[in-house]
């Protein structure tokens, strides 16, 4: 079965390019000229959304934010594709839960190497219950779930994965360019501070056992029991 794509801006000739390119990959792929027509369709029928940021009434922020709000798309890929080049709204895409956030202008073989990444990473979750553990803090791989004293944490994929890898193997330093490469594959290219706000949220996030990830400076992260 083909992995079904919804591309949302407001460019139309942008549009069918990007979805004469991505059919020729062969995904199924839909388009929508605004946020508010493309909550009129079926989102739960979708792999992935590739959204612009600047769009009418409802920006590509709001949209991903009810995208990831709501149980039936949470877990569903989404890359922002926008001429917005600020850290400030790349680090709010992040946190809004994208798995990618794309600058305008950008080549179509690095959008498909995207594209292929977030839906890999997206079909990659098992269906085991096993999980991570230190104290009160719980990782589940296979639900994406982390658990702090007894209380779910929201957490944006890229977030869960460097906490998962890093709690998989404690004790094990992580330079940021490993991180890079196992969690954004394909060589794409991300700058190494990506790295370094994803781990300061996620220390916020998981409260006291933030001070298990520790900083070894000049080699990376490492998560410590």
């Amino acid at each position: 079965m083909k992995q079904r794509i919804l591309l949302v801006d407001d460019e139309e000739t942008l549009c069918e390019a990007l979805r004469f390119n991505l059919e020729a990959e062969g995904y199924e792929v839909d388009t929508a000229l605004s946020a508010e027509e493309a909550l009129t369709l079926d989102l739960k029928s979708y792999n992935l959304f590739i959204l612009d940021v600047m769009m009418g009434e409802i920006s590509g922020f709001q949209l991903a934010s009810i995208i990831k709000s709501a149980p039936a798309t949470s877990s569903v890929p989404v890359i922002f594709c926008t001429a917005l080049d600020g850290e400030d709204e790349e680090v709010r895409g992040f946190d809004l839960g994208a798995d990618d956030y794309i600058t305008k202008p950008y080549s179509v073989k690095t959008l498909l190497a995207r594209v292929r990444s977030a839906l890999r990473r997206g079909n990659s979750g098992s269906k085991e219950e096993n999980y991570l553990e230190y104290g009160g803090l719980r990782v589940y791989p296979g639900k994406k779930v982390c658990i702090v004293d007894d209380t779910e944490v929201k957490m944006p994929r890229k977030e869960f994965e460097i906490l998962a890898t890093l709690m998989r193997h404690p004790g094990q330093i992580f330079s940021r360019e490993e991180l890079l490469k196992t969690i954004w594959p394909d060589e794409v290219v991300v700058l190494d501070r990506v790295i370094d706000v994803n781990i300061t949220r996620i220390r916020q996030k998981i409260g006291s056992y933030g001070r298990n990830i520790v900083t070894r400076s000049g080699y990376g992260y490492v998560f410590v029991e």
